[in-house]
């Protein structure tokens, strides 16, 4: 099997450990994989894409061939952020789990209050839905950035979240705002935005895009 790298990436306010399961289930499939972590509360989208996406690369082995992406929530909109400056050299497949590809109207809704920004920070009040927030000012998945799969989750565990979102939704993120224009499969599964990560159908899901390029239906 050629050598591939799988560059794992956790959501807001979490860290490596909520990718953990993903981790295994990737190494146990022979991918070289590099569950990063990075401080998500602390800096902005553009500084953190900018400072740790190349930290993230430089952790593949030299001679990988292809380096994939399993990105969860924000997590993906970093990938899209750093793309939008710059290509990576054998970039092969990526398959994002709850983005918020078209932002969160959560944000919109509760950024107002202090306790809200204070806990998500700089990085968090940039997610909101609007037209002039960051998601929606990256554009389409660009054609040189490898095949993209998103994986959106339909199940919610917070109702209250829930209600400030149109559409069906994961908890955080509704369905129709994961998608992005240029991405070539997308999913709906019965998995909440939180525990999406440890879900074996989800991980199988995975599996399969990085091998076909497409999710099994």
């Amino acid at each position: 099997m050629p050598l591939e790298c799988v560059i794992l990436l956790h959501g807001l306010a979490r860290t490596d450990m909520s990718m953990s399961i993903v981790a295994r289930a990737l190494t146990s499939d022979g991918y070289h994989v590099v569950n990063h972590h990075y401080p998500s509360r602390k800096k902005n989208i553009q500084e953190l894409a900018e400072q740790e996406i190349p930290k993230a690369l430089s952790k593949c082995p030299e001679d990988v061939q292809t380096i994939h992406f399993v990105t969860h929530s924000m997590g993906g909109i970093l990938l899209r952020q750093y793309l939008n400056k710059a290509s990576i050299e054998s970039m092969g497949k990526v398959v994002m789990l709850g983005p918020p590809n078209q932002g969160s109207e959560i944000v919109d809704k509760l950024g107002k209050y202090a306790f809200f920004k204070l806990f998500n920070g700089p990085a968090g009040m940039q997610l909101g839905a609007t037209v002039q927030s960051l998601p929606n000012s990256l554009g389409a998945w660009p054609e040189n950035s490898g095949e993209l799969g998103v994986i959106a989750g339909k199940n919610s565990i917070n109702l209250f979240l829930s209600t400030l979102i149109s559409g069906q939704n994961d908890g955080k993120v509704s369905v129709e705002n994961t998608k992005l224009d240029g991405m070539d499969d997308h999913k709906i599964m019965a998995t909440t935005h939180t525990m999406m990560m440890l879900n074996k159908d989800v991980i199988e899901q995975i599996k399969t895009f990085l091998q076909s390029g497409k999710f099994a239906d």
